[in-house]
């Protein structure tokens, strides 16, 4: 015996709830783009590359690469594409400022819709200072 549709399942969305849905996406997507930025910005340990060790390094793959077996030939390879693709960014360091000032605007909002305290955002990596000017205190539970 099929179900009979009601009337509140045929009714179009309101306005209201799809400026809902659209402030959410355009929150998760601030949230996202800061903390992937905090994330690909985060120092790492060991010597830090420099471009002209990047290019010594490409150059004894270069040399390497004309005797390598197969098997030595295919990480060679991939090892030169890493590092190709590494000195291309490496001047491109990203504009976070601009991430972080949006980030502050909606992060309140969204961390009080998703139950996020200010611990799980400090674990995150975010800044107590950055946490402060989005107006997300400690004793905030």
């Amino acid at each position: 015996m099929p179900r009979e549709k009601t009337a509140r399942s045929r009714r179009a969305m309101t306005p209201e709830h799809k400026a809902a849905l659209a402030k959410g996406r355009e929150e998760g997507l601030a949230v996202r783009r800061y903390l992937e930025a905090l994330e690909s910005t985060r120092p790492r340990r060991g010597r830090r590359r420099t471009p002209a060790s990047m290019q010594k390094k490409l150059a004894s793959i270069t040399a390497q690469l004309a005797s390598a077996d197969p098997l030595t030939r295919l990480h060679l390879l991939q090892e030169k594409k890493d590092l190709e693709l590494e000195l291309s960014n490496a001047g491109q360091d990203q504009d976070v400022t601009g991430l972080e000032k949006h980030f502050v605007k909606v992060a309140r909002s969204y961390g009080e819709r998703k139950g996020i305290t200010y611990g799980t955002w400090r674990a995150a990596g975010v800044s107590a200072a950055v946490l402060q000017k989005a107006g997300i205190s400690r004793s905030r539970g």
